[in-house]
């Protein structure tokens, strides 16, 4: 079995964990490889291989994402459309995608045996139009469409070619289930199931007295186009890409072309995750 790790140094603590995560898989007798950017730190590790994040996720059984929730989405990115499996283990603030808290590293071991869940994350695609012709995203977490300047935005909302909606906000969220207790939640959105299958609409800071958030069917494609007059709209995809909207373009937003596995070794109940991180304050 091989396993890669993608750490994030600049969490506390996201290096010793790393560490003693190596330590742990060798000693279960997991290969391990780390990119060589890292060299320096496992430079007393005779046994950690460096291989460049790119090339060992095609390869690896599972990559370890080290780090918080924007760690594991940028690890994610590099298994779109492999097989291979992400762990998530929490060094950060929250860590809602973790699947292990740097206290509980001897769980790894079940890697070995089998004794653990594989759970699939639906995934967004976005398209965008433009003169050397179409370019696209996935997102595992959400797609913003908003404003570049903090100013209220005007917007048409397709669902295939039926019109949904015209609105006028700060901008408008379409989330997947995963993404929904992130930035859909904070902008009012509910709670869903990772393992449901919808895309989830949220406006952001609507200029209405009857706004709430829309759940669409996975097999829709969704049309977003901008009517804001000499503002364009910025569009991010989990929070890294972004590009500018001016009046009268629009993007698609379909289910991804592919899932993200992620693995859960001591049967994590949403619920219950839910429960402990979202339900108390963060301190």
């Amino acid at each position: 079995m091989k396993a890669a790790l993608f750490p994030n140094f600049q969490k506390i603590n996201a290096l010793t964990c790393a560490r003693e995560v190596c330590s742990v898989l060798d000693s279960a007798g997991i290969e391990v490889s780390v990119s060589g950017d890292f060299r320096n730190d496992f430079s007393d590790m005779p046994f950690v291989r460096f291989e460049d994040i790119s090339d060992c996720a095609k390869t690896a059984d599972l990559v370890i994402a080290i780090g918080g929730d924007g760690t594991i989405l940028r690890c994610a990115k590099h298994l779109i459309g492999t097989d291979t499996k992400l762990l998530g283990i929490n060094t950060g603030t929250l860590g809602f995608l973790a699947g292990l808290e740097a206290d509980q590293l001897d769980k790894l071991r079940l890697l070995v045996t089998g004794e653990y869940g594989v759970t699939e994350r639906m995934t967004l695609d976005v398209s965008f139009a433009t003169d050397e012709g179409t370019l696209s995203f996935t997102a595992l977490n959400e797609i913003a469409v908003r404003s570049g300047s903090f100013r209220i935005c005007d917007f048409e909302v397709y669902s295939d070619s039926y019109l949904v909606g015209r609105h006028r906000a700060d901008g408008v969220l379409f989330s997947t289930p995963s993404g929904s207790t992130a930035y859909a939640l904070s902008a009012g959105g509910p709670v869903i199931e990772p393992d449901l299958e919808c895309i989830e609409m949220t406006l952001i800071c609507p200029h209405s007295l009857f706004s709430r958030a829309t759940l669409f069917s996975p097999g829709r494609t969704l049309r977003i186009t901008d009517r804001t007059a000499g503002e364009p709209m910025v569009v991010t995809v989990d929070g890294d890409i972004e590009r500018r909207l001016n009046e009268g373009d629009s993007i698609e937003i379909c289910r991804g072309r592919h899932n993200v596995r992620f693995i859960d070794l001591i049967g994590n109940s949403f619920h219950d995750s839910l429960g402990r991180k979202l339900c108390r304050p963060i301190k």
